[in-house]
């Protein structure tokens, strides 16, 4: 029997994705010294600032990050270009799985890793998901960043009500599915986070794996 080949662009996969993304960022924000899993925009604004107030030591824990957010892009390109898509687990489906086990050790060894070793296996799965996840409804997408998203959700907006472009409508409803989506995987990482401290990051686990499983139904 023939396996069907897991969808990832669906708006559920997509909405799941950036739960994920959200969840990540708000963890390794209020557990790993304010610095950014995915964002990197924020840490590089966070690592110029301190480098201006000469505050090395801070500064070192956000270089540190982007430097490994660029070594899991060089990591997913690899997989990208070595992957034969003639295995078993589609390629996608395998990025996820890598995704998962960089999250699941992140957590299993919270309370006895540096911080900035958590924070360096977490902006490598956040990497490999903005590297490999680009496509929505077969539109452009990305699950990390949502500026150029809530420009897309304002664009949207106008066109519905002033250019009465219908299909503004369908970009409104999805792209606002999907800003939703990150905020919920932010808000329920701040929620736990008092409660399961450094394994909050295991509900990001969890919800790639409802990804996945997202993906191969019809």
């Amino acid at each position: 029997m023939t396996l069907a080949k897991p969808r990832y662009d669906r708006l559920l996969t997509g909405t799941l994705l950036a739960a994920t993304a959200g969840g990540l960022d708000s963890y390794t924000y209020f557990t790993h010294g304010e610095v950014f899993a995915g964002l990197q925009t924020g840490n590089l604004i966070l690592l110029g600032s301190h480098i201006g107030l000469g505050n090395w030591s801070r500064a070192s824990h956000y270089l540190i990050a982007i430097l490994m957010f660029m070594v899991g892009t060089i990591v997913a390109r690899f997989i990208q270009h070595r992957y034969h898509e003639g295995l078993r687990m589609s390629r996608q489906t395998f990025i996820v799985t890598y995704e998962i086990v960089l999250i699941v050790l992140a957590g299993a060894f919270a309370a006895v890793m540096p911080n900035m070793v958590s924070v360096g296996l977490l902006s490598m799965a956040a990497a490999a998901q903005l590297q490999e996840f680009r496509q929505l409804k077969g539109k452009g997408f990305t699950s990390l960043m949502m500026t150029g998203n809530l420009r897309t959700f304002a664009e949207a907006i106008y066109d519905g009500i002033f250019k009465r472009d219908t299909m503004a409508w369908d970009n409104l409803t999805t792209i606002g599915t999907i800003l939703f989506g990150f905020v919920v995987g932010a808000a329920l990482n701040g929620l736990l986070i008092g409660i399961f401290h450094g394994q909050t990051i295991f509900l990001s686990a969890i919800i790639l794996v409802m990804t996945v499983i997202a993906s191969h139904r019809g």
